[in-house]
């Protein structure tokens, strides 16, 4: 038997969300009590009914580039599609390609803009296996300057075969993105709007922030039987001093740490490992799993995730098993839209 087979489901194809709603806070809103069970229903723009004075929201300040490629390979004119994952500080670039054929090293890709023009090729350099090649840009300029040339919004599959509208630039986005970097957006933080930040610092809710990258694991699902053989593809994540600082003073004082996105939770987690939390800026590969010891999160604010994935596995160890099946139950039955742009829970 599968380590695998407590984390699936059915999920009707009709409840994946195709687009978010208008306004982002009026996506619905779960409210689960572990201690008692609980299940209620209401609106995210309801969030400060259940967030306290004292208690501390981190936010993943992330921010998603436009890191979908298209272009044609030089020598055949065969079309080419593409991922970019990460930058080294050499300028070289990891990207995830699919053409028809075998590609080799020296082999070279015009990548072409939003408007089909060639604008520059991607020299690629070393195959590493997976699908990810090593590539270097035969153009000058930061990988956030050279993909706003050419990228387009990296929507998953799930949503629309993944082809972007117009209006996936600002709402594939979180309104706090700060710091980019990220090839899938943190999506429990999509909810959010200026106004509902306000209205929780006005109910005196700290906000504070972390960074995480999320990356191609993001895409990848669980593709072994046991979940101790699964390795997690590494992101990179930081947490400062000040907002280490900040969250201790919130626990000492008796708030709770609310974790937004389960992003947040591998970055609090993994700066947490020892028990303490502490800052922390470098790459995780931390795949939280059943039994795992919560260290820095109290509650979370998630999205409702693929089955048989790291995420749905992570919500399970936080939530309680048994506690999570009736939930998502519930949420198929009470017709919730499922994924990157559908609904939310809270986890108390």
């Amino acid at each position: 038997m599968s380590d695998l087979d407590g984390y699936d489901y059915d999920l009707p194809s009709e409840l994946i969300a195709q687009r978010p709603v208008a306004r982002r806070d009026d996506a619905r809103l779960m409210v689960v009590t572990r201690q008692s069970g609980e299940i209620e229903h209401w609106h995210v723009r309801d969030l400060p009914k259940f967030l306290r004075a004292g208690d501390g929201l981190v936010l993943n300040d992330t921010r998603v580039v436009p890191a979908r490629l298209q272009g044609y390979r030089v020598t055949t004119g065969g079309r080419w599609s593409g991922l970019f994952v990460s930058a080294d500080a050499h300028g070289l670039w990891q990207v995830l390609g699919k053409t028809r054929g075998k590609l080799r090293s020296g082999a070279r890709i015009m990548l072409q803009d939003r408007a089909a023009r060639d604008a520059f090729a991607l020299h690629l350099v070393a195959d590493q296996g997976t699908g990810i090649w090593v590539a270097e840009p035969e153009a000058t300029g930061s990988f956030v300057q050279l993909l706003e040339q050419v990228g387009r919004v990296p929507l998953p599959p799930y949503i629309r075969g993944g082809q972007m509208q117009p209006d996936d630039w600002t709402r594939y986005q979180t309104v706090f993105a700060k710091t980019p970097g990220a090839i899938a957006a943190p999506t429990a933080g999509l909810h959010f709007t200026t106004e509902l930040l306000a209205a929780l610092t006005h109910a005196g809710v700290q906000l504070d922030h972390v960074t995480l990258h999320v990356g191609i694991g993001t895409f990848r699902p669980i593709a072994v039987a046991h979940l101790d053989a699964h390795q997690m593809h590494a992101e990179w994540c930081q947490i400062s001093e000040s907002t280490t600082q900040s969250l201790r003073a919130c626990r000492a004082a008796g708030g709770r740490i609310v974790a937004v996105g389960t992003t947040s939770v591998r970055t609090l987690e993994t700066a947490s490992a020892n028990g303490t939390l502490h800052a922390w800026d470098g790459e995780t590969d931390l795949f939280i799993r059943p039994p795992h010891a919560f260290h820095a999160v109290d509650a979370l604010l998630t999205n409702f995730h693929l089955p048989r994935s790291t995420l749905l596995v992570l919500v399970h160890a936080f939530g309680g098993a048994q506690l999570m099946r009736r939930v998502y139950e519930t949420a198929i039955a009470e017709r919730y839209r499922f994924y990157s742009y559908g609904d939310a829970m809270l986890i108390v």
